[in-house]
């Protein structure tokens, strides 16, 4: 065989290699090397049920995720349910939202504060310097914005600051660290944060939660073909707390079980978005 045959040979190896490659990535709701601890179990649980090479790609914010599956850089994406509403916008419908935890159908947002901040109600943000975590983030930023303009209280008139953390955990530091008086983020990151003890109840709490709201989901692009499409979804929803496997994923990833979803559970948010002006 002649070396031009070889690397022809090598060339077309790795295309088809590629091909088989399931590229699945997240929004970045938290520090990277936790994305990968709390998504390493599920890739490789993905590479047996799909049979097909799995491989994490992280990106470095939100609206780099909605345009990596808008472009099909990536197959398969974590996405908040605000996140996926860009992503439908942004591609012209052309993302299918396959599975979403029980947990998302009833989601919730928290505020929190330092203990002797004298902040105990919304009313009380105002003229305060409060955190949100992405400006794309569903859950710490696009519903407690919305819940505090019903509430009476626009961020960019009624409070000193109105700042940005980019995640859930830099949220919480924020707080913690008296950068901020308050904050606002997702209510499972805020509950992982008080059971593992990374955060002192005495000196940082809740002061309000919000009404509950459709949130994250897994999505992929339409031009997926049906049957892998119909593979991912079925490994997702088959993902059980009762063994061990099951168990380990479903934790990491704050769930009790996968369910099935659809783009009418995300329509509240795209309204939200709009009333918020944050969708134009």
């Amino acid at each position: 065989m002649t070396v031009a045959t070889i690397t022809v040979a090598t060339f077309l190896a790795g295309v088809s290699h590629a091909q088989q490659v399931l590229r699945v990535t997240t929004i970045p709701e938290e520090a990277a090397t936790e994305q990968m601890r709390k998504f390493g179990p599920l890739t490789k649980y993905l590479e047996q049920a799909v049979g097909m090479k799995v491989s994490f790609v992280p990106v470095n914010d939100y609206p780099a995720a909605v345009e990596a599956l808008v472009n099909k850089q990536v197959d398969l994406v974590w996405f908040g349910g605000f996140t996926y509403v860009q992503a439908q916008i942004r591609s012209g419908g052309k993302i299918v939202p396959i599975a979403q935890r029980e947990e998302d159908t009833k989601f919730r947002s928290v505020f929190i504060t330092q203990k002797n901040s004298g902040i105990t109600r919304l009313a009380d943000l105002k003229g305060k310097q409060v955190s949100f975590g992405s400006q794309s983030s569903t859950s710490g930023h696009l519903m407690p914005r919305s819940f505090l303009l019903e509430a009476g209280l626009d961020p960019d008139r009624d409070f000193k600051r109105v700042a940005y953390s980019g995640a859930h955990d830099a949220t919480i530091a924020s707080v913690v660290s008296g950068r901020v008086d308050a904050a606002a983020l997702d209510i499972t990151v805020w509950q992982k944060f008080v059971n593992e003890k990374k955060v002192d109840t005495s000196k940082v709490d809740v002061f309000y939660t919000t009404p509950p709201y459709f949130n994250y989901n897994w999505s992929v692009n339409a031009d997926m073909p049906v049957e892998l499409r119909d593979k991912i979804t079925k490994a997702l929803l088959a993902l059980d707390m009762n063994t061990p496997e099951g168990k380990e994923i479903l934790t990491l990833n704050r769930a009790s079980k996968y369910i099935p979803t659809t783009p009418d559970n995300y329509k509240g948010l795209e309204s939200a978005g709009r009333s918020a002006g944050l969708i134009k």
